[in-house]
């Protein structure tokens, strides 16, 4: 709260009060998922996850998602540098854009809201954004100006928890891949890594991204598949969407001779027991560096070589 600044009367990092309230998991799911005797850790529930890459930017994400997050980045750096001191902490974008031959060509609609001071009005507001939409998008990609929405409200003075909260998790789709793939339904944040929805999701992407890294698709889904108790995947699903150049059932062998996909061994392949995930509260949890202490280990490329010497 305190490192992305919120010092509002309703949610202020010097006067919150936190409280944890634990209890042990219920038994009988933990005795299909503890690992004891000669049994494997089990899957801690049923469930499908999704994992995505494409080659429309340098990140391996889709484009639409990729510059949503980076308008509010641009837009947080001018906010902490003091440059643009009337935006408060609270912002969310949504960029929609044209596809020709399958490839992005411009944005058809850019969406910003941005919690502000209260002196500022809306076309002050859309002024300071403005700019920023602009250096992100490519030359030439900016929307019309009727299709250029900020806080289309009108006005965006209290943010945070404050203003809007709810329990369900947060935006699934902002923390994957935006419109462009399936997401198998689960919230990444909130849960441990024994959890498939978080962990398996990040092991379909860092699969999927190592694919496509390696010239065997320009795009890659995958689909893995769960039974609570059971540590083995029920199912690994590959489409490459018309682009790969190799059988997308070879592909998934190779991948599953490569990493094991038991929920220990991606905890494992992944280092994923480490105090990481700070970080993916805002911008994501795809489309990162990764970071030298293990934060977004999912996001390497060192499975490139060990593909291209199998399948070639």
């Amino acid at each position: 709260m305190k490192q992305i600044g919120y010092e509002q009367e309703g949610f202020h990092w010097q006067r919150a009060v936190i409280e944890v309230l634990l209890h042990s998991q219920s038994p009988h799911i933990a005795q299909g998922v503890d690992a004891k005797d000669n049994k494997d850790e089990g899957a801690g529930d049923q469930g499908i996850m999704f994992g995505y890459a494409c080659r429309e930017t340098e990140r391996f994400m889709p484009a639409p998602i990729y510059y949503a997050h980076n308008i509010l980045r641009s837009l947080a750096e001018a906010r902490h540098s003091g440059a643009e001191p009337g935006l408060g902490p609270d912002a969310k974008s949504q960029v929609t854009l044209r596809y020709e031959d399958g490839r992005p060509v411009r944005a058809a609609s850019v969406v910003v809201s941005t919690q502000h001071s209260p002196d500022l009005d809306q076309d002050a507001v859309r002024a300071i954004v403005r700019p920023h939409v602009l250096n992100v998008l490519p030359a030439g990609w900016m929307c019309r100006e009727e299709e250029f929405y900020v806080n289309p409200t009108g006005r965006f003075v209290i943010g945070g928890p404050d203003g809007d909260a709810g329990l369900t998790g947060r935006k699934i789709i902002v923390d994957t891949y935006g419109g462009s793939a399936p997401h198998g339904g689960g919230a990444f944040s909130g849960k441990d890594p024994t959890k498939v929805d978080r962990s398996a999701a990040y092991a379909a992407r860092y699969l999927a991204k190592n694919v496509v890294a390696a010239g065997f698709a320009d795009r890659c889904t995958i689909q893995l598949s769960y039974a609570i108790g059971v540590a083995r995947p029920l199912s690994v699903y590959i489409d490459t969407h018309g682009t790969g150049v190799i059988g997308e059932d070879r592909l998934a062998r190779a991948l599953c001779d490569l990493v094991d996909l038991s929920p220990r061994g991606i905890r494992e392949h992944l280092e994923l027991n480490r105090p990481i995930y700070a970080r993916t509260a805002a911008y994501g949890h795809f489309g990162r560096a990764a970071d030298a202490d293990g934060g977004f280990s999912w996001e390497r490329l060192d499975l490139v070589d060990s593909l291209r010497s199998a399948l070639h």
